[in-house]
Formats: C-alpha cells, structure tokens, sequence
C-alpha cells in the first residue's frame, strides 16, 4: 500500500509528511519529504492550549486551523511527488498531543481526521494512541514498531534513540525482542529556554550550549526526578518539566545545563536495558545538535551515529511510521506491544474515516 504519514510532534516546529511504500510488515520503498514550518503565531496559539483544562473554544479553533494546514501539507508533498490522491491508500494522521495522563487512561491529540479525509479525498486513519491507553497502556512510545523494521538487518543489541521534544528509545535485542520508553525531556526544554532568552525557536548548532557552562546542582535537581527510576515502559507529557530547575541562570550556563540533562536522561535509561547496545543511532532535531550528540558519546561510550548513516532521514522517519501503522491499522495488525507501551496484550488501534466516495 502507498500511505502518506503526518507528525506534528512535541517540539511544535511545524508538520512533517512522508510517503512509504509497505505491507505494514516491511518497508518496500521510502519516497518524497516535505517540512512545514509553524509560523510563530500559530505556534503561540497551540503552546497556549497545551495541558488540561484548556478554554473549550480556543482548543476548537486551533483543531480546525491544525486540520487546514494539514490537509495542505498533504497537498504538497503530492505535488512534489507528482502524485494524486487517487494515488495514495490512506492517510496516516497522528493530529497534535495536547495532554498525554496514561495513569489516568486520559490522552488527547488534536486533529480532525473526518475533516482531513473530506480535505484530501483520501482515507485516513486517525487517532492511534486511544485503544492502547484505553486498556491501560502507556500510548506512547509509538514508532518502535516502524524503528524494527528498517532495522531488519542491521547488527544488534541496538538502539534508535528519537531526540524530539521528548526523548524515546527503541531497543532491539539479538533476538529481535522490543523494549520501548520515553527516556525524558530532549529538545523542549532547550527549545523553550532558547526562545524565552534569544528570541530564537531552537539552539541552532548548540551554539548557545556550547557558549555556557554546567550547573551541577540544577542538573543533580533535574536528574533527581521520580521519572528516571520508574521501570519501563514509561511515557512523559511535554509539560511533566518545567524551566524552574533553571530558573536564575543566565541563557548559555542554561542552555548547556539542560543540554548536559538531556544527555544524562538518555544514559540513566541504560540501566533498564536487557543488555547493552551495541550501537546508537539518533533522530529527530537533536541529531543536529553537535553538542548533544558529542554528550551522547562521551556518556555512552559506543558508537552514536545519526540514522542517514544507515540512510534513513532522520527528519521523516516520525510521518514515515505514522504511515507504516497506519497500513498496521488497515489490515488489523498490532500497533504496541507489552514491551513498548505496557499494554496487557498486542493491540491494534487507530479508526479509519473514508473520504466521499463520488457518485457513480
């Protein structure tokens, strides 16, 4: 099946759509990636209603304005595919995390996934989290499943570590076993007190880090947290940290000190792996990051690669798996695992929402 998948993840930087070719079991082909940006506005308005008790209309409106542009980015990446939505089986849609409480079977991405399939004249298979909470899994992480299977081939034990807004892990064991968990905060933290003190959306080359010095005492309060001892699987909403830890500081000692606490939140998560991997491959935005990835190695001690070494990209792979599970979801195969969520059971997820068919 030919599946367009959409993120909108916890560092609010904008939608990313990719296309796959895949039999929800393997990837056949990989194909065109589009990013599109969030204008500082309408990232405004969306960090405004993260959280619970968010004002009713104000969530309504965002949902609506999230939809449209999703529905344009699909537009997009078509065009530059030269493709029509004739061409395309079925939208992969994950919609935007606003609250994510498991402990409570409460998570909610925002996204109308009937409005999107009306959009684009495409199927489209939304909201993936809500069965896997529901029976009192964790929701989240979601990708380990799609990390497996480009990883079919590749040597193991072996690690995938996703540095978005928050961090996750996939851990693949020689035998082919799955474990999964949020490992802690990852960009957020460093994105938000990037924009508070620069103006700036993120630390663009870690300059701002590297320019500044380590706190030991706000990192040990920082690494300090109940979050870290609990086992596996585990799962964060982007709001479970603040800036407060760091409050006082000046803008590069607290870049480089919640730098330094996005790389001990990634070493303290080896003490719940089955074994030692033997390598490290990195995605998301952090990959970038020439300061959090140099943290990584000097706190790993293996090899840290980002994922184009093995040449995957790293800035689709999140829509990429939404697209894969969204094939998962059509032909009814499991979404999570006991070991990537919690979940009793293998479970399958997501809904699908058709869109018009025409008149014969």
């Amino acid at each position: 099946m030919r599946a367009v998948g959409l993120m909108s993840g916890t560092s609010m930087d904008g939608i990313d759509a990719a296309l796959i070719e895949t039999d929800g079991v393997a990837v056949a082909r990989t194909g065109v990636h589009r990013t599109t940006p969030y204008d500082p506005a309408f990232r405004a308005r969306l960090a405004a209603i993260l959280g619970e008790g968010a004002d009713a209309d104000a969530v309504a409106a965002v949902e609506a304005e999230l939809t449209r542009r999703h529905a344009e980015a699909v537009a997009g990446l078509l065009a530059a595919a030269g493709l029509a939505a004739a061409g395309i089986d079925l939208v992969g849609f994950h919609g935007h995390t606003i609250f994510h409480r498991p402990r409570t079977r409460t998570t909610r991405q925002i996204g109308d996934s009937a409005a999107l399939a009306r959009a684009t004249g495409i199927d489209v298979i939304g909201d993936f989290r809500l069965a896997d909470v529901a029976a009192g899994g964790e929701g989240a992480p979601f990708v380990p499943l799609y990390h497996a299977a480009l990883a079919a081939t590749l040597a193991r034990p072996l690690a995938v570590l996703n540095l978005g807004g928050v961090g996750n892990l996939t851990w693949i064991g020689a035998d082919g076993r799955i474990l999964a968990f949020d490992t802690g905060p990852a960009n957020a933290l460093l994105d938000d007190w990037t924009l508070r003190h620069t103006g700036r959306p993120y630390d663009e080359g870690g300059r701002l880090a590297a320019a500044g010095t380590v706190d030991p005492a706000r990192l040990a309060a920082l690494t300090a947290h109940a979050y870290f001892a609990r086992r596996p699987p585990k799962s964060l909403d982007r709001t479970d940290f603040g800036l407060d830890a760091v409050a006082g500081l000046g803008a590069a000692d607290g870049a480089a000190t919640l730098a330094a606490f996005t790389v001990q939140c990634v070493a303290a998560a080896r003490a719940h792996l089955p074994a030692p991997a033997r390598r490290w491959l990195v995605t998301g935005g952090g990959r970038l990051n020439p300061v959090l990835v140099q943290g990584l190695r000097d706190a790993l001690g293996v090899a840290v690669d980002p994922v184009e070494a093995e040449g995957w990209d790293g800035d689709a792979l999140e829509a990429e798996a939404f697209a894969f599970l969204a094939v998962r979801s059509r032909l009814g195969l499991p979404l999570s695992l006991p070991e990537t969520t919690g979940v009793p059971r293998p479970m399958p997820g997501g809904r699908l929402y058709r869109a018009p068919r025409a008149a014969a």
